[in-house]
């Protein structure tokens, strides 16, 4: 289940944090774990650490805007002790833990330019398929994004055609779970207004009372 630290099985990745391992030698620059209690019945799927983010403090979303739009939503309703992922020094917060909720990604290496190869995504997706088999029935997942809705339905052995990614849809998956897709909550996507806060609230409410919270 837990991601080896030293893992390097897919060659450009490594290389690439080798190097900014070099330029930042104070990140956190390795594969990044889950953040959560395995098996929670709300498993969030991002799509890669950003570089500034989840690659620097070694926790996923933690450390940019888009952590800051999911922390605050997920503590809105119930699924966070704290909206705040960083402490004063800039650090993870070590006070904030999730309720019911674990966060992971489709990719946990950095990838350059934050786009991962097709290769990348399916070398990691055994990770994502053992968090999948500890989900209980009727649980929720949530895609942020197309990359993370495809890797979960490439982890269940699900037809791509089948189950169409579209912001605040909603499929029905053969292993009991429900996947909630939202546009992902980054800077570029909220800027833009592809995604407002309201929507990316929307669609935690949605699962927030599919579990009945």
């Amino acid at each position: 289940m837990t991601i080896a630290l030293g893992c390097r099985q897919c060659p450009r990745l490594a290389t690439f944090l080798d190097e900014v391992k070099v330029e930042h030698p104070a990140y956190f620059a390795l594969p990044v774990p889950s953040f959560g209690v395995a098996g929670t019945p709300f498993l969030m799927v991002g799509l890669a650490p950003g570089m500034h983010g989840a690659n620097r403090t070694g926790r996923p979303f933690t450390g940019d805007y888009a952590g800051d739009l999911l922390y605050g939503t997920l503590h809105k309703f119930g699924f966070a002790t704290s909206p705040r992922p960083l402490n004063d020094a800039g650090e993870a917060n070590a006070e904030l833990s999730l309720i019911g909720c674990r966060i992971t990604n489709a990719v946990r290496c950095l990838p350059p330019q934050n786009k991962p190869e097709t290769s990348e995504i399916k070398q990691c997706n055994g990770y994502l398929t053992q968090e999948l088999a500890l989900l209980p029935q009727g649980a929720a997942i949530m895609a942020l994004g197309t990359i993370a809705h495809n890797a979960v339905l490439m982890a269940l052995k699900c037809r791509k055609s089948e189950y169409v990614f579209g912001h605040a849809a909603r499929h029905q998956l053969p292993n009991g779970a429900t996947l909630f897709d939202s546009y992902h909550c980054s800077r570029y996507n909220t800027q833009t207004k592809r995604l407002t806060t309201a929507m990316f609230e929307d669609v935690i409410g949605s699962v927030s009372a599919h579990l009945g919270n």
